[in-house]
């Protein structure tokens, strides 16, 4: 939790600093933003909370000029605006920063921060001003980055600190940040928290999209909660509580901890030992790790992206070569084997990117068998059973709610979510020894991580070995009975679930800590 101070330097803290009012924009076949009323205030942090899809960008990125809203009106300072483009935005003081950063990533710090600003010796650069000014913004705001390095140096924690120097450094005094948190370590979610609160005490206004409940009641004032297009409710966040936030984002009862019955341990089936490889930049990835998982649990594997955790997924699933060491999956030594070997030892995989694991141009039915096509019941003699494949399609989009209008359905028109289904359907309907589950529920809403937890601890209760990936630490500590912490390569750190906390986490992930 950081302190939320009152508002100083600032006129009048209930001053309103943006009015939207009855905001409509339609996309083919969805309306985005149905008649949404917002506004932020000036001096306080204002939480923008729903689910994906909610419509939460949408709004702001006809704030910040990117979208024309279709209906509605827009003040800023009290004043009806028209933004037509993020240059009209930007003139108003409205700065954002993405989720996606728009970085120039063979330019300095600097350099970014100054791009596209007028300089006060045009057409010449005063680049020691430059410095001067960002070191001193850097400072005052505890976003520590070095003006002289280049962005492909950074960690992308540190590109956005330059993303928000970018707007200090404009003079920015409403600021729109977009899932900010999702590539931060615990300390990093913290200091850039208290970042915020700085900037709100003295008279900014600050708008934070979010999904994610814990952080509403550690940084924000207020929260407006969207769903479906609509807005829901707008509250102090004093006079409310993560359960009732749950039920308006989702529009019903929402388990936030799903109860999880102890572990029962059987033999080993994933054992990594000692195993180096290389990454894609030809650099080394993975520098001796080893660790073993064993049936009926489930083992967390922490660490800010970038740190080995890609690389030891493909290394285990025979999408990298081993350089050195080796893995044994239940008993059977498959070091550089292929993926169908792997697969075929009982091995199912749930991606990071949902996207690698569909065909997007193929029905569901096609996606749902794929790796089972050769085996009964779905092939029968030399061809595949049309009658089987149609009655395992059908009762795997019943019992997973993949929400389509029939099993021939192209996959490409399904949302996210119940791509994230289909997928967790196919793995998980092959009854895996052993589950690689990589970012699970990343990008889902909270409805559907909250199905995706139970079906994983489901896996997990019928005897299946289970490797959790995540970056999201709540996840992780909910979910694992074993974790271990990854930096730069190397495991770090490993706890069992009852002796782990976030603070422990967080100094393990950013290197501060080994144990």
């Amino acid at each position: 939790m950081v302190e939320k101070s009152s508002p100083t330097g600032s006129p009048n803290e209930h001053e309103v600093a943006v009015k939207m009012v009855g905001i409509v924009k339609r996309f083919p076949g969805v309306v985005a933003n149905d008649r949404i009323d917002f506004e932020v205030r000036v001096g306080e942090v204002h939480a923008l909370l729903g689910e994906n899809g909610a419509g939460k960008t949408t709004l702001m990125n006809i704030l910040y000029g990117l979208y024309k809203p279709d209906e509605g009106e827009v003040y800023v300072w009290g004043c009806k605006v028209k933004i037509r483009s993020p240059r009209d935005a930007i003139r108003l003081g409205i700065g954002m920063v993405h989720q996606h950063f728009m970085l120039i990533p063979n330019f300095t710090v600097a350099e970014n921060i100054v791009l596209g600003t007028k300089l006060p010796r045009e057409p010449l650069l005063d680049i020691k001003e430059a410095y001067r000014r960002i070191e001193g913004l850097s400072k005052k705001y505890g976003l520590k980055v070095d003006p002289k390095a280049y962005i492909w140096q950074l960690s992308v924690g540190e590109q956005q600190r330059v993303e928000i120097l970018k707007l200090l450094y404009r003079n920015a005094r409403i600021l729109i940040l977009d899932e900010p948190t999702s590539v931060l370590t615990p300390s990093e979610t913290v200091e850039l928290f208290k970042a915020l609160r700085r900037m709100a005490g003295e008279g900014r206004a600050i708008i934070f999209i979010t999904h994610k409940l814990k952080e509403v009641f550690a940084v924000a004032d207020r929260v407006t909660v969207l769903r479906r297009g609509k807005k829901i409710a707008t509250l102090p966040v004093d006079q409310t509580n993560e359960r009732e936030l749950a039920r308006m984002m989702v529009g019903r009862e929402v388990f936030l901890t799903i109860p999880k019955a102890p572990p029962k341990p059987g033999k080993e089936v994933l054992i990594v030992e000692n195993v180096f490889a290389i990454g894609d930049k030809g650099l080394p990835a993975l520098k001796g790790v080893s660790l073993r998982v064993r049936e009926g649990e489930i083992v967390g594997v922490a660490g800010v992206a970038g740190n080995g955790q890609k690389e030891l997924v493909e290394v285990i699933i025979g999408l990298r070569k081993v350089v050195k060491g080796k893995i044994i999956v239940n008993s059977i030594n498959v070091t550089n084997k292929s993926p169908e070997f792997i697969q075929k030892l009982g091995v199912s995989y749930i991606p990071e990117n949902r996207m690698r694991g569909i065909i997007p141009d193929l029905p569901i039915i096609k996606n749902l068998i794929v790796g089972m096509h050769k085996e009964p019941p779905i092939a029968q003699r030399l061809t595949i059973s049309f009658k089987n494949a149609q009655n395992f399609a059908r009762k795997l989009i019943k019992e997973y709610n993949i929400v389509a209008p029939n099993e021939f359905t192209l996959v490409k028109y399904l949302s996210g979510g119940n791509i994230q289904r289909l997928v967790l359907a196919r793995e998980l309907s092959r009854k895996p020894k052993l589950l690689i589950a990589e970012q699970p529920t990343r990008g889902l809403d909270i409805g559907a991580t909250e199905y995706v937890r139970k079906k994983i601890l489901e896996q997990r209760d019928r005897g299946c070995g289970i490797l959790l990936i995540s970056e999201d630490l709540d996840e992780i500590l909910s979910m694992s009975d074993r974790i271990i912490v990854m930096y730069e390569g190397n495991i770090v750190g490993e706890l069992s679930a009852k002796e782990a906390d976030l603070e422990t986490l967080g100094l393990l992930m950013s290197g501060a800590l080994k144990k």
